[in-house]
């Protein structure tokens, strides 16, 4: 059980990717957000919102990185590296990718499908699981269990009331 542990309920799309900007608001150069959920959860969807929050333009078009495995935005207040490792069948073929580095590069990382080998994820890592409800609504649980991401997820639950 993570010290900090929270579910928000998103009844849209748009709802999510706000939720996303609040959370990128509070993000800063270091920081790790792990995706998780099925196909179609809105793990996309948010990671667009928290390209918003962290300053990234909104005329820059962000998308899935599901076959280039990492898309970099450098236009925000700090880079955003936006992973996903859906096509990737084991850990040594992200590690063997280096996508690994990209944790310590001083930028805010986000992993979609971030469950799948979770011993690589730095600690201070702020998990967001997406549940579909319906067509529209999702469950998305947060959970921290690092000073750092605990930190983050208290002012975020704050926001949200």
């Amino acid at each position: 059980m993570s010290a900090i542990d929270f579910t928000y309920a998103s009844a849209s799309d748009g709802e999510t990717r706000i939720l996303g900007r609040k959370l990128g608001n509070l993000l800063a150069a270091g920081d790790v957000v792990a995706l998780t959920g099925e196909l179609g959860s809105g793990k996309t969807c948010f990671a667009k919102g928290l390209a918003r929050g962290l300053g990234v333009p909104a005329d820059v078009v962000v998308n899935s990185p599901s076959f280039a495995l990492l898309n970099e935005y450098d236009d925000g207040r700090v880079t955003f590296y936006h992973l996903d490792a859906y096509r990737l069948e084991r850990r040594d073929d992200f590690l063997g990718a280096g996508l690994d580095e990209v944790f310590h590069q001083g930028g805010v990382v986000a992993l979609e499908w971030g469950d799948r080998w979770p011993e690589i994820l730095p600690d201070w890592t702020v998990t967001a699981a997406f549940d579909m409800v319906d067509d529209t609504s999702r469950n998305i649980r947060f959970s921290a269990r690092h000073p750092r991401s605990e930190n983050i997820l208290i002012q975020l639950k704050q926001q949200l009331g």
